[in-house]
């Protein structure tokens, strides 16, 4: 079990960062697919941000968007970066968001027919049943139904 420390100030979930080439097809994306909606959009720049983040006359735009318990941040840098290749889920530092639903089945029914999935719902050994899809980004989000 993880033990809390006590010395640091109390730590609480604020967001999930993503990066995005294009904020206005991934904000609709996300709130198409999932039904998430903006509570935030606004840009940064300025010295303290260019050295906050270490990229020379970075500025960039952003989008919160209502995920429930977090906020799902997602983000449009300026200069743009390299293009990284697909994230898969077994290489060091792959990332994923995740999203729990009451019916997985009915979810993946009525994903748009645009929407590529790794595969159709899958039920693990410990019973939760999975499913994960790629955002136009091709980044992995995984929805997910808990068992019992």
């Amino acid at each position: 079990a993880c033990q809390k420390n006590t010395a640091m100030s109390e730590l609480q979930t604020h967001h999930a960062g993503v990066t995005v080439a294009d904020l206005d097809r991934a904000v609709d994306f996300y709130c198409d697919v999932f039904g998430l909606s903006v509570c935030a959009e606004f840009e940064v720049s300025g010295e303290a941000f260019e050295t906050g983040v270490d990229i020379e006359e970075a500025s960039a735009r952003f989008a919160h968007l209502d995920g429930g318990s977090i906020r799902i941040e997602l983000v449009e840098y300026n200069p743009a970066g390299h293009a990284r290749p697909t994230p898969q889920l077994n290489a060091a530092g792959a990332t994923h968001l995740g999203f729990r639903v009451d019916d997985l089945d009915a979810f993946y029914k009525e994903l748009p027919a645009a929407v590529e999935t790794l595969s159709p719902p899958q039920t693990t050994a410990t019973g939760t049943r999975i499913l994960f899809v790629r955002d136009p980004e091709d980044n992995l989000v995984e929805v997910l139904e808990l068992s019992g």
